[in-house]
């Protein structure tokens, strides 16, 4: 089809090229700036994919400081409870390459970290990340071999961290109603029930 690119350099014609900052600010290791950021991070996404490409997101997250850095080359990101899909876990296991985007409320830069993960059931490690009286039955071990800044455009345009621009909450989508409609299982009010007694009783 005429109107698919298939090469990067019909990608780079359209698009351009990178600046030498953009080209430059890859580093390979978690210097001072970085590890500094990720402490005052309470929220993480992290992207993952099987040994046949099928690829995944999935968000982690709990008060600032709850991922553990073992040095300037390793992280630790603690596996919070669930709902026992495991896709990121199982990814790991078949392809350990995963991307990581920090996020601090309020601020529109991101860090973005790429590496391999190992999933470790390490007991002192994982007791430095308990949370709510509680250590992490495994965390997420991951060997930093990219780390960037990411600039904030995505947020200036979306504006999501502008407070008036955020909906009303009669006007947000209802996650017990979308989960009825898809798993056509017991009832909204009882999903709603079991959702909200897992946030107050599982975090």
């Amino acid at each position: 089809m005429k109107d698919i690119i298939t090469t990067e350099e019909e990608l780079h014609e359209l698009m351009g090229y990178p600046s030498e900052l953009v080209k430059r600010k890859v580093i390979s290791a978690l210097d001072e700036h970085c590890q500094k950021f990720i402490a005052k991070s309470p929220f993480l996404v992290i992207s993952s994919s099987d040994d046949f490409g099928n690829c995944d997101v999935s968000p982690r997250g709990d008060e600032p400081g709850f991922i553990y850095i073992e040095n300037e080359h390793r992280l630790v990101i603690p596996e919070r409870p669930g709902n026992k899909r495991m896709d990121t876990l199982r990814n790991i296991l078949k392809n350990p390459r995963v991307g990581l985007i920090f996020f601090i409320p309020g601020l529109g830069e991101t860090l973005r970290v790429n590496g391999k993960a190992s999933i470790t059931k390490n007991a002192n490690i994982l007791e430095k990340m308990a949370a709510r009286g509680k250590a992490p039955i495994v965390g997420i071990r991951v060997e930093v071999e990219e780390c960037f800044i990411h600039c904030a455009k995505a947020f200036k345009r979306s504006k999501l961290w502008e407070p008036q621009m955020w909906l009303e909450k009669d006007d947000l989508p209802t996650a017990s109603e979308i989960l009825f409609a898809h798993s056509k299982f017991t009832s909204a009010t009882e999903i709603e029930e079991r959702l909200q007694e897992s946030y107050t009783k599982r975090l």
